[in-house]
């Protein structure tokens, strides 16, 4: 049911019981999070609407569906490793805005320019 609920009780409050406004308080919290009061009332709903929603789910008898990880059937395309003709290293540098000593020069995204 829930990665958390590791017992047959606990997991019974989650499908039992709606998630509380202090509860969805502690977890704004946990998640450093400054929520005012109509966004906690929002989320309270919001979240056991979800959680409701979940316990839906795990309320169905799924015994004789058998488990899978994708709903259609699928394959590996495969083909042959044939060696192509390579493009010329010159001839594409050569297009390049900039280039160095065989390399593209692009603009330096982390830490200072060098």
């Amino acid at each position: 049911m829930y990665p958390f609920a590791t017992n047959k009780k606990r997991r019974e409050r989650f499908v039992t019981e709606r998630i509380s406004r202090p509860e969805v308080a502690h977890v704004a919290h946990l998640a450093r999070l400054d929520l005012d009061e109509a966004a906690l009332d929002h989320f309270t709903e919001h979240l056991a609407s979800i959680l409701d929603h979940a316990a839906e789910i795990e309320a169905l008898d799924l015994t004789d569906v058998d488990p899978m990880v994708h709903p259609l059937p699928l394959g590996n395309v495969m083909r042959d490793d044939v060696r192509a003709m390579a493009l010329d290293r010159d001839e594409v540098l050569a297009q390049a805005p900039q280039s160095d000593d065989g390399f593209f020069v692009v603009p330096a995204i982390l830490g200072a320019e060098q």
